[in-house]
C-alpha cells in the first residue's frame, strides 16, 4: 500500500466467500485524496463483490473498511455519508425529469429543498446540462444520462466517488468525455475515484491501478509503477504478464 497521508479509502484484508467459492482473498489497497484509482480486472475478478462491500450491499466478516477514517463496520452512517456511488447497472427513472431523479437523490439523503436546487443546478451546469434539466431522462444520449448519474452522486458532497463498470454500452468518444469528467473532479474538488473496470485504455499514465484477479490483488501502483514491476513497456503488458497471456484488446468488450 502507498504511503499516503490522507487516506479516501482504506481496504486492509478483506475478503469474502459465496458459499464455498472465495470471491475476494485478503484484499488491501488505499486511495487518497484527489487520486483517480483504476480497479481493473476481468469480469469476475470480484470487482462488483468489492463494491458492494463497501457499500455495504454486502456485510464483509473479515478484514477492514475505512471512510476518511470511519470504519465501516463501526460506523456506517459516517463512512456512507462520504461515498457517492455510479452503479453499473443505469438507475435513473427513465420517466422522470432530470430535475425530478436529482431532487429524489437529494431527498433520499435529507437535504433541504433549497440546497438541493442549488446544487443540482450547479451539477447540471458542470456536465452542460443545464437546458436539459426539465426533459425525461429517456430523451437524453447514453453518455448524457452517465453525466447526470453522475452529478446525482455527487449532490451531498461525498468525498470518494464509486463507478462501476461506468462506460459498459457507450462508445469511444462517448467513454472519453465521461473519463475526462471524472478526472476533471479529481483535479478541481480534490475528490477521490475508484474506477473499476476491464478496459485497459481507461487508465491513464497518473492514475493509480489496482489489479485484481480472482479476487487477489495483483499489483499496486501507479501506471508506470505496476509496468515497471512486472517488467513491461506498457499496461496491456503488464497485465498479461500478470495474469496470464490473453488478448487485451483495449476499446471492446471481452
Amino acid at each position: 500500500m502507498r504511503d499516503d497521508t490522507i487516506q479516501a479509502l482504506e481496504v486492509e484484508a478483506l475478503s469474502h466467500r459465496f458459499g464455498a467459492r472465495t470471491a475476494l482473498d485478503g484484499v488491501s489497497f488505499a486511495v487518497p485524496a484527489g487520486r483517480f484509482e483504476v480497479l481493473l480486472g476481468l469480469n469476475g475478478a470480484g470487482k462488483t463483490t468489492l463494491f458492494s462491500l463497501i457499500t455495504r450491499l454486502y456485510n464483509s466478516r473479515s478484514g477492514a473498511i475505512r471512510v476518511l477514517g470511519s470504519d465501516m463496520r463501526r460506523q456506517p452512517t459516517q463512512a456512507l455519508a462520504r461515498i457517492g456511488v455510479v452503479f453499473q447497472q443505469p438507475t435513473l427513472d427513465p420517466d422522470l425529469t432530470v430535475m425530478q431523479n436529482l431532487r429524489y437523490h437529494g431527498g433520499l439523503h435529507g437535504l433541504a429543498d433549497a440546497v438541493i436546487e442549488e446544487r443540482a443546478r450547479e451539477e447540471l451546469a458542470r456536465i452542460g446540462l443545464t437546458e436539459r434539466a426539465g426533459e425525461r431522462v429517456r430523451a437524453l444520449s447514453g453518455g448524457q444520462r452517465r453525466r447526470v448519474e453522475i452529478a446525482r452522486a455527487l449532490l451531498h458532497r461525498p468525498r470518494l466517488l464509486l463507478l462501476d463498470e461506468p462506460t459498459v454500452g457507450l462508445d469511444v468518444d462517448l467513454r472519453r468525455q465521461v473519463i475526462d469528467h471524472v478526472h476533471a473532479l479529481c483535479r478541481e474538488q480534490g475528490l477521490a475515484v475508484l474506477w473499476a473496470t476491464h478496459l485497459l485504455d481507461e487508465a491513464r499514465a497518473g492514475d493509480g491501478v489496482v489489479v485484481l484477479h480472482r479476487g487477489r490483488v495483483l499489483a499496486d501502483g501507479t501506471v508506470a509503477e505496476v509496468c515497471a514491476a512486472a517488467g513491461a513497456e506498457t499496461l496491456d503488458e503488464a497485465f498479461a504478464a500478470l495474469t496470464g497471456p490473453r488478448s487485451t484488446g483495449t476499446g471492446g468488450q471481452p
